[in-house]
């Protein structure tokens, strides 16, 4: 039986496994990231003992990147922060290595096929996975084909309503300050409170806060894409008490503007945190490959 090979490319860790579904994930091996030769070379190795049931590869990576099959830089990582990884190019040697098919994605796209595949957005056609934690960032679905245009989408750097009086703080986001990655994303609540979103009590002010420029980002989103579900995953949503605030703000913003049905009431099976948990990347990585091949 062939296996199907998933990595999941963070900045600060690769995570590759093997196998078929959630069911049948094996071997998974987390490689530390330092240079893009010495990592890459860890996951080749990694998938060598596989080599002869091998498919196909799906990658699903911290970026900006490079998706254009028509592009010189096909492949690559652009301009990251990522000390030595940009301009890396992540499809070139495994292609080489395996001779087989390799599926490069964004790691939120990814997590959105994996939860197109087999977890909360499963019969859908148009819907978005939106990650809170380090960085902010949306992977979209529509009409059940991942969403690229010139580049990729970059939803974490949405321009949101800030109240400077309300909130002073200028935003974390080196190149724009106060977008939606810089008001709301991990880092950005550190910086705020002084410490860690992890130690902050569930009734700390920070949360409807957080709550606030999260259901405005939701809002542009919405009105843009009118998807049928929005997924909401990263470290930050691991504080469960952000998903009814957010519930609640949301349909203020929009005041019953959008017809849609999904909209309607208390919008629990709307916005919903990842089925898949925290194996939603690793997943969506072994779904990209599975999809184009199984």
């Amino acid at each position: 039986m062939g296996l199907y090979g998933a990595i999941e490319a963070g900045g600060t860790k690769f995570l590759c496994a093997v196998g078929t579904g959630p069911e049948d994930l094996r071997a998974i091996i987390r490689i530390p990231t330092t240079t893009p030769e010495e990592t890459i070379g860890r996951v080749i190795t990694f998938f060598q003992d596989f080599r002869s049931k091998l498919q196909a590869i799906g990658v699903g990576a911290f970026g900006p990147l490079d998706l254009n099959p028509k592009s010189p830089t096909f492949g690559t990582i652009l301009t990251t922060p990522k000390p030595g990884w940009s301009g890396a190019n992540l499809l070139k040697p495994l292609r080489e290595a395996f001779n087989v098919p390799v599926y490069l994605e964004t790691d939120v796209n990814a997590a959105a096929a994996g939860e197109g595949r087999w977890g909360a957005a499963r019969d859908l056609s148009t819907f978005v996975y939106l990650t809170v934690g380090t960085g902010i960032g949306g992977g979209a679905v529509v009409h059940k084909q991942l969403l690229h245009g010139a580049l990729h989408p970059e939803m974490g750097h949405i321009r949101i309503p800030h109240d400077w009086k309300r909130d002073p703080f200028p935003g974390v986001c080196p190149f724009h300050g106060d977008c939606l990655e810089g008001l709301a994303s991990g880092p950005a609540l550190k910086a705020r409170w002084g410490q860690p979103p992890e130690s902050l009590p569930w009734d700390h002010p920070a949360w409807d806060l957080e709550a606030e420029y999260l259901a405005l980002g939701l809002q542009t989103i919405l009105c843009i894409l009118a998807p049928e579900r929005i997924i909401m995953g990263g470290g930050v949503m691991e504080n469960r008490s952000l998903f009814p605030r957010i519930r609640q703000r949301v349909r203020e913003v929009l005041s019953r503007y959008l017809p849609i049905p999904a909209l309607q009431g208390d919008l629990e099976d709307y916005i919903v945190p990842p089925a898949l948990g925290d194996r939603a990347g690793l997943l969506g990585a072994l779904a990209l490959a599975i999809g184009e091949t199984g």
